[in-house]
């Protein structure tokens, strides 16, 4: 009985844990709703660790993959197909560049902060186009 009891208390404590984390949506879009074209929308989420990124392919000819060397140290990059919806689990903390790898030199780019993240010294240290450049450092001062 007592046995019983504790795996109970176990697996209650495994799937409420799990219950903690989200979902959170981005919209993978040719023009956002305040008319920007080439949009995440959201631009920025501010996420918990184990919190899931859905990727939504709601307009054709986009995907949405990590920037070079724009993610935490000990983070795992993704990159999903175009036209394809892609889920990621975030587990490190920090800031993550993501791109729309077709449309990075429109500004196609947003910004995920998973718990307590700071701006990297050397998120912008590759190549990043002028106005996919602008749009990160609008988003990057929701930090």
């Amino acid at each position: 009985m007592i046995r019983t009891f504790t795996t109970g208390l176990a697996l209650a404590a495994l799937m409420g844990s799990g219950a903690l984390a989200e979902t959170i949506e981005v919209q993978m879009l040719n023009k956002g709703s305040d008319g920007a074209r080439m949009v995440f929308e959201p631009a920025f989420v501010q996420a918990a660790p184990g919190d899931t990124i859905k990727f939504v392919a709601a307009d054709k000819g986009h995907n949405a993959e990590v920037g070079k060397g724009m993610l935490p140290g000990g983070a795992e990059a993704f990159k999903g197909k175009i036209n394809e919806e892609i889920e990621v689990t975030l587990t490190e903390e920090g800031v993550y560049g993501v791109i729309c790898k077709p449309h990075f030199a429109m500004g196609m780019v947003m910004t995920i902060a998973v718990g307590d993240a700071d701006v990297p010294e050397d998120f912008f240290a590759g190549r990043v186009p002028p106005k996919a450049k602008e749009r990160f450092q609008e988003q990057l001062g929701n930090l």
